[in-house]
């Protein structure tokens, strides 16, 4: 899974790789913007991305799976 979060006053948008699926990091996302002052969300490599909340400006939850841009042999 792969999830995009954008960050207010920041150019670059933060991207995490992560083995939960699509409705647990949808569950950690809307508790972080409910109740809590930042979302923590840990990567496919066990390193934890901690973002804090007031300055998330979006969040975009797509599948990992995405054909890849480039030349290669198939």
């Amino acid at each position: 899974m792969e999830i995009t979060i954008g960050v207010q006053n920041l150019p670059r948008e933060l991207v995490v790789e992560t083995e939960q699926d699509a409705a647990e990091v949808t569950a950690q996302v809307t508790a972080a913007i409910e109740g809590k002052t930042v979302l923590t969300l840990t990567d496919t490599r066990g390193r934890q991305v901690i973002v804090p909340t007031a300055t998330i400006g979006y969040v975009e939850i797509s599948s990992a799976d995405q054909r890849k841009v480039g030349f290669g042999a198939i």
